[in-house]
């Protein structure tokens, strides 16, 4: 009997068996030759850079490199030479990538990274090429991130650049602010402001933005400011802004190209509506921004009581999932967002009135503490205009509020505003044509909900009356999609609404659009990508969970499939670019 037949087992048929594989036969081979490698064991090639010298096997670098892949393998010379000098290679980055090939492990950081991607480049290291990027989008800030976007084009970092360049537009407004903004040679900035992707809330910001950097250095370069002015689209700036600010800038008046520029911006604001529609210029063409990919943020609310939870809704995949905790319950605030930080502004911590503000670092996926407002608020308004967060309205515990501060960033300071000509607790706020509007809301002395409006000119800081809604409405969302602002739901009274109505700034109208599916209060409004998303709220029983989305082309509603994973009222909600956690 052969040995084969003594262990076949009997009256069975003989079953193929899958090949055996060890899991971590890989791993554990790498790990001894690194080990060979430490202790100068089968060396056969010695890489030079500098005057740093690293010993390594041919066969491990010919199979994590196509560039030693190429030199081992083929003609040159060096595939017999047992000692190469590399250039243009810094020597603590070849360490690292040698270390890397027999490991599977880099540590990319701030320090590194600008020596390291370039050397993963020329040794055709794809992975840590890669990893380089990834960490450079995760650091993208409106600081650094004119920087990051000139070295991913020198080293055809094709992702990164584009990636990079859609932050550079989408920030346009906060890049603006820092010294590698004014940095910059005019052809580039000639090349920035003439982008259709500019993400603006108003055109006038452009235009300041030029004139800002025209000042930076107005000897060398006040000469470059026609050139400048030709890409900001001066007939789309309000008449008012022209007439104040643009006409009465001295740089403006000594210049015969930019008085041209300036003509033609007015005499477009005399053209009839059909007349506007016919004229043809690329500076009557709105902005079309283009979005980096967006989650959607709802912070705390009452679900039924005061909730520190936070929930991301990723738009691309359709999830929702959690991220960190408010450091403390918070409902009824307001929320902002600023150079990609989320600030969650005043509200009601379940027992009192607060006037604390917590800011989120998306990148970090932490919450810190920032300057408190001068006044208790709840149930108020914030909106962010020209990088400053306005709250405005509120409720302080005993009354409704008619002041109003707003809160620098860079400086952490809260500063008093005009007040408005009512107390307005439960008000929406939402920023159109660079000027601030307060809807609708409560009026604690008079106990009536109200449909008025106001709207408050930061040039002036003064607040006016504007045509009012057709309804009453408090705790209504306010949102702003394509130059249109919309009031949505509410309630007067016992009454919840699931109407909606828009406001045309040009026409001072108010109009009737479709109705929600439900009905909403205290709901959570905002807009991403040309719609306007409703999250939350209840309907005078109960909190809702379910989120809708308003098409302004076609009319319509349209419920997410997905509900949040808490129904909540009174949350605050942004949408941010999506964090690379």
């Amino acid at each position: 009997m052969s040995t084969l037949e003594a262990v076949r087992p009997r009256n069975l048929m003989s079953r193929e068996r899958p090949a055996y594989k060890h899991p971590h036969h890989t791993q554990k081979a790498f790990e001894i030759l690194n080990q060979m490698r430490r202790e100068c064991l089968l060396c056969d090639v010695v890489l030079i850079a500098d005057t740093t010298e690293i010993l390594a096997h041919k066969v491990v670098l010919s199979s994590c490199s196509q560039y030693f892949y190429a030199m081992f393998t083929g003609d040159l010379a060096e595939a017999k030479s047992d000692r190469i000098t590399l250039q243009e290679i810094d020597p603590a980055a070849l360490v690292q990538l040698i270390d890397f090939m027999y490991t599977s492990e880099v540590n990319v950081t701030e320090e590194n990274v600008q020596v390291l991607l370039p050397a993963a480049n020329i040794l055709q290291m794809t992975e840590v090429r890669d990893a380089c990027c990834e960490f450079l989008q995760s650091q993208l800030h409106p600081s650094n991130c004119i920087g990051i976007r000139a070295f991913a084009d020198l080293h055809a970092c094709t992702d990164l650049l584009q990636y990079s360049q859609t932050y550079i537009e989408q920030h346009f407004v906060d890049v603006v602010q820092h010294d590698e903004f004014l940095s910059l040679p005019s052809s580039e900035v000639a090349k920035m402001i003439s982008s259709d992707r500019l993400t603006v809330t108003s055109e006038e910001q452009v235009y300041e933005a030029v004139m800002m950097w025209v000042q930076h250095n107005r000897t060398t370069r006040e000469d470059f400011l026609a050139d400048l002015l030709e890409h900001v689209r001066l007939p789309l700036v309000t008449h008012e802004y022209l007439i104040q600010r643009v006409d009465e800038e001295p740089l403006i008046k000594i210049s015969s190209r930019c008085k041209d520029f300036l003509i033609e911006a007015l005499k477009f604001h005399l053209l009839r509506s059909e007349q506007k529609a016919a004229y043809k210029s690329p500076r009557t063409l709105p902005r079309t921004p283009r979005g980096l990919p967006k989650v959607l943020l709802v912070i705390g609310g009452q679900a039924p009581k005061a909730i520190k939870s936070v929930e991301s809704y990723d738009f691309k995949e359709g999830k929702w999932s959690t991220l960190a905790e408010m450091p403390s319950r918070r409902c009824r605030c307001g929320v902002a967002v600023v150079s990609g930080k989320v600030y969650a502004v005043g509200g009601f911590n379940g027992s009192l009135r607060v006037r604390t503000v917590d800011m989120y670092d998306p990148m970090k996926d932490v919450w810190t503490s920032c300057p408190s407002m001068e006044a208790r608020r709840s149930t108020l308004g914030v909106a962010v205009l020209n990088s400053v967060i306005y709250a405005v309205g509120g409720f302080d515990g005993s009354s409704g509020l008619d002041t109003a501060e707003c809160f620098d960033v860079r400086t952490e300071e809260w500063r008093t505003i005009a007040n408005m000509s009512t107390r307005r607790s439960s008000v929406g706020v939402g920023v159109l044509g660079g000027h601030l509007f307060a809807v609708g809301g409560y009026d604690g002395a008079s106990r009536q909900c109200l449909s008025s409006v106001e709207c408050y000119n930061p040039q002036l800081d003064t607040w006016t009356s504007v045509v009012e809604m057709s309804c009453h409405r408090s705790g209504a969302g306010v949102g702003v999609v394509d130059g249109l602002l919309y009031a949505v739901g509410g309630h007067d009274g016992p009454l919840v609404r699931k109407s909606v109505e828009m406001f045309n700034s040009e026409t001072s109208t108010w109009s009737q659009v479709a109705d929600m599916h439900l009905c909403r209060r205290n709901a959570g409004v905002v807009a991403n990508g040309g719609y306007l998303f409703v999250v939350g709220g209840d309907d005078g029983t109960s909190n809702l969970g379910s989120v809708e989305c308003y098409d302004p082309k076609i009319n319509t509603w349209t419920l997410l499939t997905s509900n949040m994973m808490t129904g909540r009222s009174y949350a605050g909600v942004s949408v941010i670019d999506r964090p690379m956690l």
